[in-house]
């Protein structure tokens, strides 16, 4: 028998939550300016509210 609805959505939390993780690693390890707009164009894709960088003071 398949999932119920609940458990694909935690799942996709969870795998949401997984590539956000990657993405900020490889955020801080990228050098230039353009990776880093195309890694956070990526995460915006994934999830729109999902922080990246913190804010400079």
């Amino acid at each position: 028998m398949g999932r119920c609805e609940r458990q694909r959505e935690l799942a996709r939390r969870r795998k949401r939550g997984e590539q956000l993780k990657k993405l900020r690693v490889k955020f801080a390890k990228a050098k230039n300016q353009g990776d880093k707009e195309a890694l956070v164009e990526k995460a915006f894709r994934i999830s729109p509210f999902a922080v990246l960088e913190t804010a400079a003071p």
